[in-house]
């Protein structure tokens, strides 16, 4: 029977979730185009950021996530974490170019040091964001659901990250991104929203009934990175390292989307595209959470990467506005709905009371390496790209749609090894 979860949960769930995703969309997508607009990054720039914020975020989702397993709550970590991840945001208005080659006035360039401290602040935004979101959330979500309606939660959660950049697109509209004030705006807007929600956390969660791990803290840290675990545990991290790659995919281009439909496609207008291309891949992921639990991974785990490579063939061959339409939005349905199968997936497989510890490995398959990796192959393809002369003089690359090309092949690994344990598995059943 349907264990069935209250509208408090619900609301909490949809409230952090989706906040919390916002706070993503910013600093995965927009504080690209931030740096980019604001201080000229290059292509290995940006992967560097990335590339720094996926260890920052692996790092802390490993010691936060442990640390609430062996204290026992998730409510502290949830409402502090976002507490400190809002003004961890708010600190960006601070970054301007006059400011800082006036703080610097022996450095070389304001620019080359403006870059140097969004990728410092980034890392620290990250510690808070994935202490709040990564570590206690996420291991509270799992501690808050069962088999009967994890895929459903899940299908929820996996749709709030087409929300927020359905939400975030449609705020930015307001604002000239070629402007400095603009970008203090965001940051002041989105970080006191960050806060907000971490206020109301406090009134709102319902702390899971946990006991504290009895293990000694490094081991607590540890345990999900030991041999014995791995041999106990062999489906998880078979679905672990399978999410590694469809991490990798998707890597591999998100970095440079936005780029790319701004100045490749010279779409001025690409949030008015996007926008119903972002609706219709919310509903069909929050329906396909719905599907997992009734037809489990193996039938909607392939539909999810049929669309994903779809989408990527169409966004590699053509650049009119319908088929870019079409494209972006079988990309957006594969990603997300990929994404709530694996999670249900994963969460499936955790052993109960240790959701803190696996927290780490999970985000190690999907922050860590799919964040140093696909970002270097994508920056590896941009290398030769198109440049551009700015009105101030500077240079700035175009992404090309060789990464959407290159993210296909990433998919398609993906599929072999998934094909080749599939037939693994019937070839067993027949013996």
């Amino acid at each position: 029977m349907k264990t069935k979860l209250s509208r408090k949960f619900w609301f909490v769930l949809v409230l952090f979730s989706l906040v919390g995703q916002i706070a993503w969309v910013v600093e995965n997508m927009y504080l690209n185009v931030f740096i980019y607009k604001m201080f000229r990054a290059s292509a290995s720039d940006i992967s560097a950021m990335v590339s720094a914020s996926a260890i920052a975020a692996t790092l802390t989702t490993v010691l936060m996530g442990a640390l609430s397993d062996k204290i026992g709550k998730r409510k502290v970590f949830m409402c502090g974490g976002y507490l400190a991840w809002g003004v961890s945001i708010l600190g960006f208005a601070l970054l301007k170019a006059d400011l800082i080659g006036a703080m610097f006035p022996a450095a070389a360039s304001a620019m080359a040091v403006g870059v140097t401290l969004v990728i410092v602040m980034d890392c620290v935004m990250t510690f808070f964001g994935s202490t709040a979101n990564d570590a206690a959330f996420n291991a509270w979500l799992t501690d808050s659901t069962d088999d009967t309606n994890r895929g459903a939660a899940e299908g929820i959660n996996a749709m709030m990250p087409l929300v927020a950049i359905l939400a975030v697109f449609g705020g930015f509209m307001a604002f000239d991104l070629n402007s400095e004030a603009s970008w203090t705006w965001i940051f002041l807007i989105i970080g006191g929203v960050v806060l907000a929600v971490g206020v109301l956390g406090c009134f709102l969660i319902k702390e899971p009934a946990l006991e504290p791990a009895k293990e000694g803290y490094l081991k607590t840290v540890f345990h999900g990175f030991l041999p014995s675990t791995i041999k106990a545990n062999g489906s998880l991290y078979f679905y672990l390292a399978a999410f590694i790659l469809f991490n990798i995919s998707i890597q591999i281009f998100m970095p440079y989307l936005i780029l790319y439909y701004e100045v490749s496609l010279q779409m001025a207008d690409y949030v008015l595209i996007m926008a119903p291309a972002i609706v219709l891949a919310s509903v069909v992921t929050a329906l396909w959470g719905r599907v997992y639990d009734k037809k489990g991974f193996g039938f909607s785990g392939w539909w999810s990467l049929g669309w994903l490579a779809a989408g990527y063939v169409l966004l590699y061959l053509f650049v009119g506005k319908a088929l870019v339409f079409a494209g972006s939005l079988l990309m957006m349905c594969g990603y997300l709905a990929g994404m709530a199968v694996f999670g249900a997936k994963i969460r499936e497989l955790t052993p109960p009371g240790k959701a803190g510890m696996f927290q780490g490995v999970r985000i190690f398959s999907q922050v860590l390496v799919p964040g140093i990796m696909g970002p270097w192959i994508g920056k590896t393809v941009l290398a030769d790209a198109e440049v551009i002369l700015n009105n101030d003089g500077t240079e700035s690359f175009v992404p090309s749609a060789d990464i959407f090309l290159t993210a296909l092949a990433a998919a398609g690994v993906l599929a072999v090894v998934l094909a080749l344990t599939s037939c693994k598995k019937n070839t067993r059943k027949e013996h």
